[in-house]
């Protein structure tokens, strides 16, 4: 009998956390490391793996950071959200005066092995917030405008910082994911329709009022108008695509890396992907990624059924940003969106990406973790 309940015991400690989900995320990590190996080695041809070494550390950062995040209670996340937020808000100050400047966009502190990109930690500062006040105003929310109002002002805020930048695409994700676990959280019909037709309107405004938009604007309706110029890139984004055909010319056999697509290892790595594996390839990674999405989603839900509601607001929130960054990043290197510099999750070079989206997983497993040792305990209590 002793040899039974420790095999049982052993058996409930295994299954304290996903392995689907886990096996997930260290796959899109090890083909990420792969496809930029791959699509950057032309970039520098007397450093052909200088990306690939820069990139393996990331990921050890990255690696360790997660490791961190999964012994910290997700209270302790709810409790350090407005401290989090702060710090996020004061980081998109810091960046407008001190930032590297890259083709036009002060986005990134250098910190010597990479620099960091402080537009990334809002996300997940805004996440972890919103979040928190909705646990606290669900209420409020569905009740009352002003319960509505409030995080889109905060939502407000980011947005006008990160404009500065500028950084368009991170404040359509911050606004997108608000938007949605607004809707979640129960928030009145009308609220969210003007809230979102306001939105529109800014970004039709925005786009109208910057030339460099507009120009990116009219390119991605008719790119082939100027196929040397403004459509260069989307342009050889789309022949790239087409030339991986089905099967794909195989990895590191891609011809449009070769110094015709820009940010090929960055933006446009699905290009990349779908012309050395093709359509099985761009299939298999979609898979994951849209099982990604859905696990956070489900663990979200799962959490907010038993009345979890930070854990459950939070994991709504990481799957949609997950979801809807990967739209994006496909919509616009397949022509369907305007050019919008937003990652493929775990897949595109980029280490602040790659460390708060590892964070944002940790969060995940933690908030899973949690909901399954709550449930081993309640069937022992119910066996006592």
């Amino acid at each position: 009998m002793r040899w039974f309940h420790v095999k049982n015991h052993v058996n409930a400690q295994s299954m304290l956390y996903d392995r689907a989900l886990l096996w997930t995320i260290i796959g899109l990590m090890v083909f990420g490391v792969l496809m930029v190996t791959s699509a950057s080695m032309a970039i520098s041809e007397s450093k052909p793996f200088f990306y690939t070494q820069r990139e393996l550390v990331q990921l050890g950062l990255a690696l360790f950071v997660m490791l961190i995040a999964l012994y910290i209670p997700t209270y302790r996340w709810k409790q350090a959200s407005t401290i989090l937020l702060l710090v996020s808000i004061v980081m998109l100050i810091v960046v407008l005066f001190v930032g590297s400047s890259i083709k036009g966009a002060a986005r990134w502190i250098p910190l010597g092995v990479f620099n960091f990109q402080p537009a990334e930690l809002s996300k997940l500062a805004l996440f972890c917030y919103l979040a928190s006040y909705l646990t606290r105003k669900s209420d409020e929310v569905q009740s009352s405008f002003w319960g509505f109002f409030k995080p889109m002002t905060v939502m407000l805020v980011l947005s006008l910082l990160l404009l500065k930048q500028p950084d368009l695409g991170t404040v359509i994700v911050l606004f997108s994911v608000t938007l949605g676990i607004l809707f979640i959280a129960g928030a009145r019909l009308w609220q969210f329709i003007a809230i979102l037709g306001t939105g529109i309107f800014s970004v039709i405004l925005l786009i109208l009022f910057e030339p460099y938009r507009l120009v990116r604007f009219t390119t991605f309706l008719d790119p082939w108008k100027d196929p040397n110029g403004s459509g260069y890139q989307l342009t050889s984004s789309l022949m790239a695509i087409g030339n991986g055909g089905f099967w794909g010319q195989g990895l590191g056999n891609s011809v449009r890396k070769l110094g015709y697509l820009p940010e090929a290892h960055t933006d446009f790595i699905f290009s990349i992907i779908a012309e050395e594996l093709g359509y099985v390839g761009v299939l298999a990674i979609l898979a994951l990624l849209f099982f990604l999405t859905f696990k956070a989603l489900s663990i979200g839900y799962r959490s907010l059924s038993v009345g979890s509601l930070f854990p459950g607001y939070l994991a709504c929130q990481i799957g949609i940003w997950f979801g809807f960054q990967t739209f994006v990043n496909i919509g616009v290197t397949s022509g369907m969106l305007p050019t919008k510099g937003l990652t493929l999750p775990f897949i595109s070079y980029g280490g602040s990406s790659l460390i708060i989206m590892s964070l944002a997983v940790a969060l995940l497993l933690r908030i899973d973790f949690e909901f399954r040792q709550e449930q081993i305990q309640a069937r022992v209590r119910i066996k006592k």
